[in-house]
């Protein structure tokens, strides 16, 4: 039996890249689903308390583009991410250009260039793995990107994904 991850492991296999490992009790295509359905991926991709998203724009398909943006409830400031699917194979794998947009928020990482993220999602025992991998252009980039707490996020936001799968199964 499969031993569950059930919180965001994250390594850096290498200079520019980042490495996160999750898993979720639920079947590929539920955790595939939860990652390419707007209506979903609004409920759950919001990371810490007192965000909302008022733009979430999917074309998943190879050739398609996204368009992502957050409000802070309590300031009202915008910020977001756009980019481009270069290869999508459900429910198995999605490659994708990610260019960060300040926004009025504003920032220190990098928008000229983007990372690209490579996720993967494989399901054994009732248990989907997602395993993500981040490559960005330069170190000093993958570093600011790491510095702004972003792994952090995606783990309130993975848990929150959690909840919904447990409210889909009764649990």
């Amino acid at each position: 039996m499969k031993t569950l991850i059930d919180k965001a492991q994250v390594t850096l296999p290498s200079d520019t890249e980042v490495r996160v490992t999750r898993d979720f009790r639920a079947s590929r295509d539920l955790v595939w689903q939860a990652h390419t359905d707007p209506k979903l991926v609004r409920r759950w991709m919001l990371g810490p308390p007192g965000w909302s998203m008022p733009v979430c724009e999917m074309d998943v398909r190879t050739g398609g583009a996204y368009l992502w943006r957050w409000r802070s409830d309590e300031s009202g400031k915008i910020f977001g991410f756009h980019g481009d699917y270069r290869e999508v194979d459900m429910p198995a794998k999605i490659l994708n250009a990610e260019y960060y947009d300040p926004g009025d928020l504003g920032g220190a990482m990098d928008t000229s260039q983007p990372a690209i993220i490579d996720t993967r999602f494989t399901e054994r025992d009732g248990i989907t793995s997602l395993v993500m991998v981040m490559e960005f252009a330069s170190k000093a980039i993958r570093d600011a990107t790491v510095s702004t707490g972003m792994t952090d996020g995606m783990e309130m936001g993975y848990q929150r994904l959690d909840k919904l799968f447990a409210e889909r199964h009764g649990d």
